[in-house]
């Protein structure tokens, strides 16, 4: 076992609970499947979403899905002009196979934070 840190990011077309939530979900649900993740393999998360998204916490999204056990902290972007609206954003740390590539994970709009990975989308 390897231990890594796997990102992601997501928009929400709103701030309003119900956005982030399933936008969090989609987004962690994602990272798990791409990377065969179970509860047991994660270490913690960190999440953090721009200033313009403050309806919800996004980790209630992992609580919702049975991360009990993981611990969570939500924190708030930079707010830098011009940068992308509506962005909740995640990194993983876990452990992984040996021989696994990470699939980090940029869904919607933040697909454009991360053009080198589109091919891996």
């Amino acid at each position: 076992m390897r231990l890594r840190a796997l990102r992601g990011a997501v928009t929400v077309e709103r701030n309003d609970a119900e956005s982030i939530l399933q936008g969090t979900e989609e987004l962690v649900r994602a990272v798990m499947e791409r990377n065969g993740l179970a509860a047991e393999d994660m270490i913690s998360c960190i999440f953090t979403s721009t200033p313009d998204l403050d309806a919800e916490f996004p980790a209630v999204a992992a609580r919702r899905l049975g991360l009990d056990s993981v611990p969570l902290i939500c924190a708030r972007e930079i707010d830098v002009p011009g940068a992308l609206p509506r962005v909740i954003r995640l990194m993983v740390h876990c452990y992984t196979s040996d021989g696994s590539s990470p699939q980090h994970v940029y869904l919607r709009e933040a697909a454009a934070l991360r053009r080198d990975l589109e091919d891996a989308q």
